[in-house]
């Protein structure tokens, strides 16, 4: 019965070629357009998480500030100052943290034998590479064995290397950090950068070797990563803090957090909102096309009257005369639906890519917009086109099977 059902669906389609073909083409439009809105709203998504992912999206940093609020005896408008003590409280302090690192660094002048410059120097522990995100492009960063020892090696940026050296081999070149020589161990991986940004112009040496620069007697922050609940890290850093330097966890003036994984579930929010809409806009291309199916079939019922009268003389029932209308409807949608999602990837492959974050940042190619087509694209465009296909073959459908037999042999 399906057989003759679509066999019928299909003669229709072929008596009236031209008709078909225009409708047809309308559903592919319509559904090609939901797709590839779908994958640009996915594109959106994925480069905001690589614009994260570059500094590791569970990293926690913690500055001190001033208080604003007054606490127990302590007046509004005391400076709060970290020192090596704070470390260890938030380390034992604050649960799910996995390795956490004290911060100092200065502006100082870098030297070799042909250039200077003035970048700056960060002193931290090794474990910040894995909380920093720092993979080395040449060499190795720095280990606890050199921590220990107060060793004068340096891991650069890759922007650094470059002005440095000039495209020399870079590992094993001394170079002078305000004026004290330091071996350099590794060059770091090219991070995304924006403008006159440092981020590929800093250097790295082990915290302990840092006292021959500045003081580390006093810190300029701590950066930690960590597992689980970003919140609830956030909450807990606060209150030790807080108790360690008595003020109170609620001012924010007195330490600053910034906690990246915040950032990225606004941004997420964001993207979410964005495909949605982008969704609905698509659905609603969709739906202009279904239209059009629409009035195609009321079209079809009209032209078919008597034909419709003949078949209800013969015994045929209105679900019979329902299900071939429909039949007819799902054949031009389906027929529609594989040409625009053909039509979308092919789009998609001459398109690739979108120029979005290396707009306005050098080596951001990663955080562009990408068209890829989706299985979840085709699967959630392909609902949203059985919706309209059934929809819009539902109502010429019930109109051609509610029609009087008499009446309908009687049209001309």
């Amino acid at each position: 019965m399906l057989k003759d059902i679509l066999s019928q669906a299909w003669e229709a389609m072929v008596h009236n070629r031209r008709r078909t073909m225009i409708t047809i083409v309308g559903m592919a439009w319509g559904i090609a357009t939901v797709v590839l809105l779908l994958a640009y709203g996915a594109g959106f998504s994925r480069a905001i998480e690589a614009i994260f992912s570059q500094w590791g999206t569970h990293l926690m940093g913690v500055f001190p500030g001033r208080t604003s609020e007054q606490a127990g005896g302590d007046k509004a408008g005391v400076k709060v100052q970290f020192t090596l003590d704070d470390v260890d409280t938030v380390w034992n302090g604050v649960p799910g943290l996995i390795h956490i690192t004290p911060m100092v660094n200065k502006d100082v002048p870098v030297q070799n034998e042909l250039h200077t410059y003035t970048w700056t120097v960060t002193g931290v522990l090794p474990d910040a590479q894995d909380i920093l995100h720092l993979p080395t492009s040449e060499g190795r960063f720095f280990n606890g064995q050199e921590e220990q020892q107060r060793a004068h090696v340096a891991v650069i940026g890759s922007e650094s290397s470059t002005k440095l050296f000039s495209g020399q081999w870079p590992i094993g070149q001394p170079v002078r950090l305000n004026g004290i020589q330091f071996t350099v161990i590794g060059v770091l991986d090219t991070k995304m950068q924006e403008g006159d940004s440092d981020n590929n112009r800093q250097i790295y040496v082990p915290f302990s070797t840092m006292s021959d620069i500045k003081s580390t007697k006093y810190l300029d922050g701590i950066w930690m990563n960590y597992s689980g609940n970003f919140e609830d890290v956030e909450r807990h850093l606060r209150e030790t803090l807080a108790m360690a330097h008595h003020f109170k966890s609620s001012d924010h003036n007195a330490i600053f957090v910034a906690n990246l994984m915040e950032q990225l579930s606004q941004f997420r929010i964001l993207s979410i909102a964005l495909q949605v809409l982008l969704a609905l806009v698509g659905a609603l291309t969709l739906g202009i096309a279904g239209i059009g199916l629409m009035n195609i079939m009321l079209v079809a019922v009209q032209q078919r009257t008597r034909e419709i009268g003949v078949e209800k003389a013969l015994g045929a029932q209105k679900s019979h005369i329902l299900i071939q209308f429909l039949a007819e409807a799902f054949v031009i949608t389906g027929a529609g639906g594989i040409a625009g999602i053909a039509l979308a990837e092919l789009v998609s492959v001459m398109v690739g890519r979108i120029t979005f974050y290396s707009a306005i940042a050098s080596n951001a190619t990663d955080a562009d917009i990408y068209l890829k087509i989706s299985p979840t694209a085709v699967i959630v465009a392909t609902g949203i086109l059985v919706v309209t296909g059934l929809v819009s073959g539902m109502i010429p459908a019930i109109r051609a099977a509610n029609l009087d037999p008499i009446e309908a042999l009687r049209y001309e």
